[in-house]
């Protein structure tokens, strides 16, 4: 039986599914929550999004029972992937940036599947498997 792979959940992709948009209800149904997790770093973007929206404490507890229903990967886990695939780039002339680096190596380390919309940047990353469920509507 095979087992099915993990799925990192970019920012972007958390925002839709917290506002319910872009078919990603039935994605989330068909790959099931127990197969989705989120980088340390995408909680931090999510929660400086509702720290600058207009309804700051709201939006920070949508944010906190969001992630508290999924599971949160540790930056730590990524730290030589991200310094490899930074030299990598940086070598290249093709860095990006630091947040989206550091989760786009968060998924290359735990051999997960990165689901953004941000295609252009994270697939100049080495060994990096993504899926853009944004635009399978």
């Amino acid at each position: 039986m095979n087992k099915l792979p993990k799925y990192l959940l970019d920012s972007n992709i958390c925002i839709y599914i917290l506002r319910g948009q872009k078919g990603m209800c039935e994605q989330l149904k068909k790959i099931g929550w127990h197969n989705c997790c989120i980088s340390e770093m995408t909680v931090a973007e999510l929660l400086y999004g509702a720290e600058c929206s207009n309804s700051v404490s709201e939006n920070i507890g949508e944010v906190l029972s969001f992630c508290a229903d999924m599971e949160v990967i540790p930056v730590g886990i990524a730290l030589s992937e991200y310094a490899s695939q930074k030299a990598k780039l940086r070598r290249k002339g093709t860095l990006i940036d630091d947040i989206d680096l550091f989760i786009g190596a968060t998924a290359v380390a735990i051999d997960a599947v990165m689901v953004t919309e941000n295609v252009k940047h994270l697939n100049r990353m080495e060994n990096i498997r993504i899926e853009n469920w944004a635009s399978e509507k």
